[in-house]
């Protein structure tokens, strides 16, 4: 790919005019239509995987059988929702615990096919001797829901549907088998009842970085690991050719373009690390319009007060710019670019799973504190 040569700013310079962003990116707009795009890479999720592969059975005329965790009581290797899936000639994909339950399962598919006609709920772990037996904690107990599929199964749609980005409700009849699929509304949460079973299949959790960098790769490697779909933004030549996180492919775009094409839900997050406030914030400026549940940007305390300034240039009201995480992370004296991505993902996490952030954990206010503190120890000493 031929390269761009088109300079790059640092993080200390100011960009204060909406003309200069603008001429900034029409220059990257004609460089990227001349040197081309890359598209990018996505890894599916375990649960995913077991749709996909449960589709491509079905297609090929195979029996199968899903079984999905609705219900744990004390310790569980896998949580609800968690879903298993076995082939008639006795393939498997998914887990629903360490393995034990699993073999069972699979020993009966062997020994006597997949026989069952409607939905049926079972439990494993009753008694401890079964605990024992299935390899389940010290009083775990786990409930499934075991489901004959068939084209009536409406997997393949269910399939379009979370490839359109869809948060889907899927409502099985546990006295007739029959599948119907719905919109699922914010906050909705796996259902079960004598006559019906509801789960919710969403599209990934998305986390789109911008910029391709040291910092970048750790926090990459990191948030597949969490199971994220990590999307790399980046359309300097020099940082996308170092790029070697498996999995995770660097994006030929320009980050307001791909921030408007992703359609940024409230399940996905945005996290600008490539120190060149004019990259950063025309990623920025779009994604505080959007529902993601995270943006941040890297930068020190001065600098994303002046971001905050610059934003407001470009239509971005203060409610929009009160979203904005910077500087980013969690305060935890991290200095090395492995620790700085723990920061930034244990804030995402917290911030994801609902659980509000103490003042004093915000890297702004603990470092303006920690000064404090200095100074005042400072005149002591004096």
């Amino acid at each position: 790919m031929a390269s761009i040569s088109i300079p790059s700013y640092h993080e200390g310079m100011v960009v204060d005019s909406r003309k200069e962003l603008t001429a900034f990116r029409a220059g990257w707009q004609t460089e990227l239509k001349r040197a081309g795009k890359l598209g990018s890479g996505a890894m599916d999720t375990i649960d995913l995987d077991v749709l996909k592969t449960c589709g491509d059975w079905i297609s090929q005329g195979h029996r199968c059988q899903l079984a999905t965790v609705i219900k744990t009581w004390g310790s569980s290797p896998r949580p609800e929702g968690a879903m298993l899936a076995i082939c008639d000639d006795g393939r498997v994909v998914g887990s629903v615990s360490g393995g034990c339950i699993e073999d069972d399962m699979i020993d009966r598919v062997r020994n006597e096919g997949i026989v069952r006609a409607l939905p049926e709920i079972v439990t494993y772990g009753i008694t401890a001797d079964e605990a024992h037996r299935f390899g389940l904690p010290c009083g775990g107990t786990i409930q499934l829901a075991l489901e004959p599929l068939s084209d009536k199964s409406h997997i393949a749609e269910l399939l379009r549907r979370l490839q359109a980005h869809e948060l889907v409700a899927r409502r099985v009849d546990l006295s007739t088998g029959e599948v119907t699929l719905g919109p699922a509304g914010p906050g909705t949460a796996l259902q079960v009842s004598e006559t019906a079973l509801i789960t919710v299949h969403g599209p990934r959790w998305r986390l789109l970085i911008i910029g391709a960098g040291q910092l970048s790769s750790f926090l990459a490697q990191i948030a597949v690991g969490m199971d994220y779909h990590v999307i790399v933004c980046d359309p300097r030549e020099e940082y996308r050719a170092g790029w070697h996180v498996p999995g995770v492919e660097v994006v030929h775009a320009m980050p307001d373009d791909l921030v408007v094409e992703m359609k940024l839900d409230r399940r996905s997050a945005v996290v600008a690390l490539t120190h060149d406030p004019k990259l950063d914030d025309l990623a920025l400026m779009e994604a505080l319009k959007s529902d993601a549940f995270y943006i941040g940007a890297i930068g020190s305390r001065v600098n994303n007060m002046k971001r905050r300034e610059r934003l407001k240039e470009f239509d971005v009201t203060d409610a929009q710019i009160a979203k904005l995480r910077g500087p980013i992370g969690l305060y935890i004296g991290s200095k090395t670019p492995s620790e700085i991505a723990i920061s930034i993902l244990a804030e995402m996490t917290a911030i994801k799973n609902g659980v509000p952030v103490p003042d004093e954990m915000r890297v702004e206010n603990a470092k303006a504190s920690a000064q404090l503190q200095d100074s005042e120890a400072g005149c002591k000493l004096d």
